[in-house]
């Protein structure tokens, strides 16, 4: 006869998923916002879209995940901050569309659930919602053995924010003539980590707690830092300053994204070296001999936004940003494309 078998005996553990809803609902009540109805732990998250100053209200929603950062993650065994890059991956996208963030869902597999260790994933959740000023209303955790390593997970995130009908950036207004103003990144962001990890592990061989004294910092720590929120930062711009495009540099770099958001009959012509490009991306760069095309069309090389403004308005754009301490450049302009030309020019 074979002993009576529960759940807990093939690798799932009812009971401390349980008591990590407990502590997930302590971290969502630290990201309240106007609309959340409930709380977490029922079947649905709820969320009032009665808001007064939007007549023709429409919802804009973005998913993603943190990619292979997450092997960052597991091989320093720091997991505080990985969310952060989770919700900004997401909101991110959404503020594209001058959208305001206002509520996330987040999805937790893991091979064996170790409670510790997912309450810090949800912390750094919960602070990307604070910084974001969304509201965290749910999400799933799912334990999943033979599906995961033990101390490995994986992570996805779910985005809703809401804009006025009349008030969506699509990049239809941008003209010849505007400038485009980039938007400085905290680092790498949480893109190319798969190259990134060739490079440091494979070529270079270092271990993840090295020194990198062109960093000045461990490799770990440069690797691990969480990728900028820009939704703050945005929504302020648009509220007093025209802004006719943004672009959201994530995988497929600077060379992928500007042109996403560009009229057939325009291209943009940006100059090299008009912006800071972190050190992180020359070390990547010669340790993997890696080309100036690879690197633009790879990694965020220091600018994890990019704004499209009338010429007139770029100074402003620009002193409002660097006026709280956000560091912008301007870095190019758009001109008439012909139906031959490439829609990006480096000058």
């Amino acid at each position: 006869m074979v002993k009576p078998l529960t759940y807990a005996d093939a690798g799932v553990d009812i009971d401390r998923a349980n008591d990590l809803i407990h502590a997930i609902k302590s971290i969502a009540s630290h990201t309240p916002r106007t609309g959340v109805m409930g709380e977490i732990g029922g079947f649905g998250g709820l969320f009032s879209l009665n808001l007064a100053n939007i007549k023709r209200p429409v919802l804009v929603s973005s998913t993603d995940g943190v990619g292979t950062k997450l092997k960052i993650a597991f091989m320093t065994n720091t997991h505080d901050t990985i969310g952060i890059d989770l919700v900004a991956m997401s909101v991110n996208d959404v503020i594209v569309q001058g959208a305001k963030p206002l509520f996330f869902l987040d999805y937790l597999a893991v091979g064996h659930l170790k409670t510790e260790v997912a309450i810090d994933i949800i912390k750094g959740i919960g602070e990307g919602c604070r910084l974001a000023n969304c509201a965290l209303i749910g999400g799933e955790t799912a334990e999943m053995p033979g599906i995961y390593q033990d101390d490995e997970y994986d992570l996805a995130g779910f985005a809703v924010g809401i804009v006025d009908n009349n008030k969506i950036i699509d990049g239809s207004e941008i003209r010849v003539g505007h400038k485009l103003i980039g938007i400085s990144s905290s680092g790498l962001h949480s893109n190319g980590y798969s190259l990134v990890r060739k490079i440091c592990f494979d070529v270079l061989k270092l271990s993840i707690d090295a020194y990198i004294p062109d960093l000045g910092r461990t490799l770990g720590e440069e690797l691990l830092m969480p990728t900028r929120i820009y939704s703050e930062t945005i929504l302020r711009l648009i509220r007093d300053l025209p802004i006719h495009g943004l672009a959201h540099i994530t995988g497929g770099g600077i060379s992928e994204n500007v042109v996403r958001i560009l009229p057939r009959s325009c291209k943009v012509l940006i100059r090299k070296g008009s912006w800071s490009i972190p050190p992180v991306f020359k070390f990547l760069q010669d340790a993997g001999n890696v080309s100036d095309t690879e690197m633009m069309r790879t990694f965020n090389n220091g600018i994890g936004m990019i704004a499209v403004v009338p010429a007139q308005s770029a100074q402003d754009v620009l002193e409002r940003l660097n006026g709280v301490e956000v560091q912008a450049f301007l870095m190019g302009e758009v001109v008439e494309r012909k139906d031959s030309d490439e829609r990006i020019d480096w000058i």
